[in-house]
């Protein structure tokens, strides 16, 4: 597949959320750049800002199969991956398959889960597999999780720990939307439906077609060494704990080869790296004790924006 097919196969899929979501373009975007790069996404917000309809929107846009789990405090790890079972008739044990074994997860308020639960997510977010009984099963491509959870009601919910927030590729805010989109959204919902009446526009076979396509674009090593310069100086800053790991880098590194696919090109430039830097590295950043007492949501966004204005962009040193 070309990378101007690749384009428009995203704008056809654009266009197909937008028949759903008003405003939000940038989100979309995001959520095509996940999809193309085999990522997840955790969206974080209040209820009510349209984080689950965004995740129905997209996977009903796509002919692959979706599954929505409600997660919850009595959740267990069997109820995302399935169980063996003795079938009487038959006299054997079968596996009966949970709604891990889909294209694309809906895990919906996936911090109210216990710990246990939400490490069983681990394996199959990296690996794209689930050990169940000593035995491996594989997941089909295409596969993404999309999470969601509430950042203000913290009453009942268990914190995503680190290694589980590294899985995700962007942690995204959705926002209130304008007046303007308020009053269209209210337009567009008054009496109808269109989640209801909303086709598939794109197949899975070319969804992973289009990953491959999106993983052999061009990244110069001057881009490289961008990535790289922007993660180890999240490592040196007096408030951070724990920096951005080399996983974190190939995340970015993705994320920016599916932004230069968006925009036409089959090469990185340093503006797709800096576009894409807050939403795939804030999220990874382990802050110090110091900096999570002040109570702000975002300190680990303005975070990455400081590191930012502080990297020299490679363009910049090359026409110095």
């Amino acid at each position: 597949m070309s990378i101007h097919s690749v384009q428009a196969l995203a704008e056809q899929i654009r266009t197909n959320v937008g028949q759903v979501i008003v405003g939000k373009e940038a989100m979309i975007d995001k959520l095509l750049i996940a999809l193309l790069t085999s990522g997840h996404v955790l969206l974080e917000d209040v209820p009510g800002t349209g984080k689950t309809l965004l995740a129905k929107s997209l996977a009903l846009s796509i002919s692959g199969s979706f599954k929505r789990v409600q997660f919850t405090p009595d959740l267990l790890p069997s109820d995302l991956s399935g169980i063996n079972f003795y079938n009487q008739k038959l006299g054997e044990f079968e596996f009966r398959q949970g709604p891990l074994f889909t294209n694309l997860l809906l895990a919906d308020e996936i911090n109210r889960a216990t710990p246990r639960t939400q490490s069983s997510l681990l394996e199959c977010m990296e690996e794209r597999q689930i050990s169940i009984d000593g035995e491996t099963h594989r997941l089909q491509p295409p596969f993404m999780v999309i999470a969601t959870q509430n950042p203000i009601e913290q009453q009942g919910t268990f914190p995503l720990p680190e290694a589980q927030l590294d899985r995700f590729l962007f942690k995204l805010h959705m926002g209130y939307p304008t007046s303007e989109e308020s009053v269209r959204i209210l337009s567009r919902f008054k009496g109808t439906k269109p989640l209801e009446s909303l086709k598939p526009v794109a197949s899975a076979d070319a969804i992973i077609e289009a990953q491959r396509a999106v993983s052999q674009i061009e990244v110069n090593e001057d881009v490289l060494r961008y990535i790289v310069a922007i993660g180890e100086h999240t490592r040196t800053l007096e408030e951070v704990a724990t920096g951005v790991s080399p996983r974190a880098m190939q995340a970015l590194m993705g994320a920016s080869q599916a932004h230069a696919a968006l925009s036409g090109r089959d090469f990185v430039t340093p503006d797709d790296v800096k576009k894409l830097a807050v939403p795939a590295l804030s999220h990874r950043l382990v802050l110090k004790s110091s900096a999570r007492v002040r109570g702000d949501r975002f300190a680990a966004e303005r975070i990455i924006e400081r590191v930012l204005d502080s990297v020299e962009v490679p363009a910049e040193r090359l026409h110095s």
